[in-house]
């Protein structure tokens, strides 16, 4: 109670006016930019947490949000259920498999960011149509709603801290440190003058049955150190007001120098902002041209399709009359083919037969040419026998 004083009350209050953010005033482009980005993530939350309540009950919404948006829900709950089904799998199937799995839960992941974006995109195009599903579709998720009311706190804890300049940053960072410092060292001193009294009152109870002199003597020394006590803190309390008036001249020094600092920076920050404002008009004429130039490129790929649609189904009826075509010579084909093998065949049994006829007749002429042989030398050998008996009885009867 001794130290609260009218001075330090009215360092508190300046000090409670310098850490209220809301004297601040947004003076940023920049600022606004972030907190519009901030608060459009939040509706985009805020949207993509009421999808599952709205194709629930898609039929209640069907006429509300229209032919585009319900295709694109039922879209979006088949890409859902399938990626249920690939979670469910993949921790029943085996590794090799799971492999496998694993790349087309990937794929799947990017279709379903595709299509949440696609349903959002389609959703904030229309306020109205938002306005009146958060009034439909009140009911969230618990984790949802959790992490919405977090990035809420996440975009006021970003607006304070874009509010609230460097140099103000530091005087409430130093005040703090000063505060913490002149409460550190009242408690201190205060520490020990408890302790002090505390040894006085146990002294004195220890002591109570003496004599009443002794019992004045301590009252005495009590007086005498309640004193002494007033005084150390009168003058621990001027040390204090010594010191922080000190560095509260040197605290001005540095914000002047930080004040030069400051205004170089700015005059740094600006030139930055007009080149990169330039750079970001270059960017945006660019982005320009190149978007036109997509749009041409995709109609001249629709006109080129439809040449070749027109192409390929013409090449599919002359395809579709020559097959038909096809299909009748291979039936005459199979028909001749049926003869042809007729055919051989007989052509190959009249062979088999000729063969067999002129095996037969070289057999004979073989079989007659020996016959022929065998006869010949029959005759040759019968002839020379009988000259040989007719030399043998001419031989005879000149002996005789």
């Amino acid at each position: 109670k001794g130290l609260a004083t009218p001075e330090n009350a009215m360092i508190t209050l300046d000090a409670m006016k310098a850490l209220d953010p809301c004297q601040l005033k947004p003076d940023s482009m920049e600022t606004e930019r972030i907190i519009t980005v901030l608060d459009e993530t939040i509706a985009k939350l805020e949207m993509s947490s009421l999808i599952p309540r709205i194709i629930d009950s898609l039929d209640r919404f069907a006429d509300m949000l229209g032919p585009e948006i319900t295709n694109n829900l039922i879209e979006h709950q088949k890409l859902s259920n399938e990626m249920e089904h690939l979670l469910a799998s993949l921790e029943e199937e085996d590794t090799m498999r799971a492999e496998e799995q694993r790349g087309c839960l990937c794929l799947l992941e990017q279709c379903l960011k595709c299509s949440v974006r696609n349903v959002l995109r389609l959703l904030l195009a229309n306020p109205s149509l938002c306005q009146a599903l958060k009034y439909e579709a009140w009911a969230r998720e618990s984790p949802a709603e959790v992490f919405i009311k977090a990035f809420g706190e996440f975009r006021n804890f970003m607006l304070e801290r874009l509010l609230t300049s460097p140099v103000e940053e530091e005087e409430k960072i130093q005040f703090m440190e000063d505060i913490s410092l002149q409460i550190k060292k009242n408690t201190e001193a205060i520490t020990a003058l408890q302790a002090e009294l505390a040894a006085a009152i146990r002294t004195r109870e220890e002591e109570i049955h003496k004599k009443d002199n002794v019992i004045k003597d301590l009252k005495t020394s009590m007086q005498d150190l309640a004193k002494v006590c007033k005084a150390g803190i009168q003058q621990i309390k001027q040390e204090g007001e010594k010191q922080q008036k000190e560095e509260l001249q040197a605290s001005q020094a540095r914000c002047a120098r930080l004040q030069q600092d400051v205004q170089q920076l700015g005059a740094q920050l600006d030139a930055l902002v007009l080149e990169h404002r330039a750079s970001e008009l270059a960017l945006r004429k660019r982005k320009c041209r190149v978007e036109t130039e997509i749009v041409n490129w995709i109609q001249k790929y629709d006109t080129d399709m439809g040449e070749k649609q027109a192409e390929y189904e013409d090449v599919n009826a002359a395809y579709t009359e020559e097959k038909a075509q096809l299909s009748l010579l291979m039936e005459k084909r199979a028909v001749l083919l049926q003869e042809y093998s007729q055919i051989e065949e007989e052509r190959r049994i009249c062979q088999e037969k000729k063969e067999q006829a002129l095996k037969e007749f070289t057999t004979m002429t073989l079989a007659a040419t020996r016959i022929q042989a065998f006869w010949r030398g029959y005759l040759v050998r019968s002839l020379f026998k009988s000259k040989r008996k007719k030399k043998k009885g001419k031989g005879k009867k000149t002996k005789k």
